[in-house]
């Protein structure tokens, strides 16, 4: 088997490449990267104590929802300039579920917006079920799968 982006002998059973690090795509159904993304979602799925949740965050604040998972309805406020999302118990938003890595992403505060980026997870980090690939700033409304846990991402900048 040939690495499709430098074109480097590869064993059968690699999931990268050893000369370059690419992820080696197997079609086969076995990756884990195969985590079903939920249905759409609207503010107006939201409670009342969601709504009051989001409408009293302070200005230049964050806060993620989770609406999906086993933890739905959690909130986690980004209060730092930088927030380790994770299944390890000291990760400042902890998920608690195997398809999470121990340190699977990252949320920074720069620029006046809050930006995330995948902690090399093996499930990778989705921002509006799109794969992630660096850092994207993100946007009122956002959602952000990080395993099986779908949240949606509030903030308060101002002029918004």
């Amino acid at each position: 088997m040939k690495c499709p982006v430098c074109g480097h002998d590869v064993g059968e059973d690699a999931n990268f490449c050893p000369h370059c690090g690419a992820s080696l795509d197997k079609t086969s159904g076995e990756t884990t990267k195969d985590i079903p993304i939920a249905d759409e979602l609207f503010m107006d799925d939201l409670g009342e104590e969601a709504q009051n949740a989001v409408d009293v965050l302070p200005e230049g604040a964050a806060m993620l929802m989770v609406v999906r998972g086993s933890q739905a309805g959690e909130r986690f406020l980004l209060a730092d300039d930088v927030t380790v999302a994770g299944r390890h118990p000291r990760c400042d938003v902890f998920l608690d579920d195997i398809t999470v890595s121990r340190h699977h992403a990252r949320f920074t505060k720069r620029d006046g917006y809050v930006w995330v980026s995948d902690e090399n997870s093996l499930n990778g980090t989705y921002v509006n079920q799109t794969l992630i690939d660096g850092e994207v700033a993100l946007r009122r409304g956002d959602t952000v799968q990080i395993g099986k846990f779908r949240m949606i991402f509030f903030d308060n900048r101002p002029g918004q």
